[in-house]
């Protein structure tokens, strides 16, 4: 593993290496320009890309990064594996393709960046988060439940389990993003009409029903529909299943209504994919999130 003093990190971008299973694996880090570094360490936030995609695309298509530095917190995108640069996919389970063929460990290289990257930047190691679309979403859901002393919250989009239960060691927040009219990872599971893998996915009600559980949440969520601010023929309903006392964890389910297989508030160049909402705006949705939690120390 090769590893780069602190002061040698600087703002801005950098991509890097990293050798994980006889593999050199890539990740881009963008630390705040703008903010300035708290005292007791950046937040560090894990974005994943989707199958059949990358990280460069990622960072276009969501722009974490973007509203990272401003609010002051580091992104990282990792990329995935694939036999195209451009064509990468996580081994989250069921899905998805070349890394799951291949059984890459992707959890073991998650592993990895978590002990690397503190060496390159100061990392706040309460505040360390998982998000990601679709297969990305897939992966946040693997690593809350195998990393779960590593993460304090996660916050999937677009991406169901990809295991049929899930054991965390302890409660792990959560926060989901998903469109009704998603025909690549389907609402209600099953085989989207536009999907490339043609997989059997979880869905919605599956990955909720599994964390309420394992963060002994409670099971009657409080409701709430948001106001509408754009008349795009899309709404937002926010589902809130509280802690139950101490050893529990919250699970919120936003659900768009008439949202496609989209980053909401970002538009997507690709028509297939779906409607986009912009009554809501995932990436601060996602991180108004990440700041209620914190992992014990």
């Amino acid at each position: 593993m090769t590893t780069t003093p602190i002061k040698e990190l600087a703002s801005g971008r950098h991509r890097l290496t990293i050798d994980v299973d006889d593999r050199e694996r890539e990740f881009w880090v963008y630390i705040p320009t703008q903010a300035s570094q708290p005292e007791e360490g950046w937040p560090l936030v894990f974005v994943f890309h989707g199958g059949l995609s990358n990280a460069p695309t990622m960072v276009r298509f969501c722009e974490m990064n973007d509203y990272a530095d401003s609010e002051g917190f580091v992104t990282v995108f990792p990329n995935g594996t694939g036999r195209l640069p451009t064509m990468k996919t996580w081994n989250a389970g069921m899905c998805c393709g070349y890394a799951q063929r291949e059984d890459v460990n992707d959890v073991h290289f998650v592993q990895q960046l978590l002990n690397d990257i503190p060496q390159r930047v100061a990392i706040d190691p309460s505040r360390t988060y998982a998000t990601g679309m679709s297969n990305g979403g897939m992966m946040s859901y693997l690593l809350g439940d195998k990393l779960s002393d590593r993460f304090a919250a996660i916050a999937p989009v677009g991406g169901t389990m990809g295991n049929p239960t899930c054991h965390p060691s302890r409660p792990v927040p959560l926060m989901h993003i998903h469109g009704t009219d998603d025909q690549f990872v389907r609402w209600e599971g099953g085989v989207g009409s536009r999907s490339k893998s043609k997989l059997n996915f979880h869905s919605v009600d599956h990955a909720m029903q599994n964390w309420i559980a394992a963060n002994h949440a409670q099971t009657t969520p409080s409701v709430e529909s948001l106001p509408g601010e754009v008349n795009d023929g899309t709404s937002i309903e926010r589902f809130t299943y509280a802690a139950n006392g101490e050893n529990s964890a919250e699970v919120v389910l936003l659900k768009v209504h008439g949202g496609g297989h989209t980053w909401p508030g970002k538009e997507s160049r690709l028509e297939l994919l779906g409607p986009t909402t912009h009554n809501l705006d995932a990436n601060q949705a996602i991180w108004e999130f990440f700041q209620r939690h914190r992992l014990p120390m």
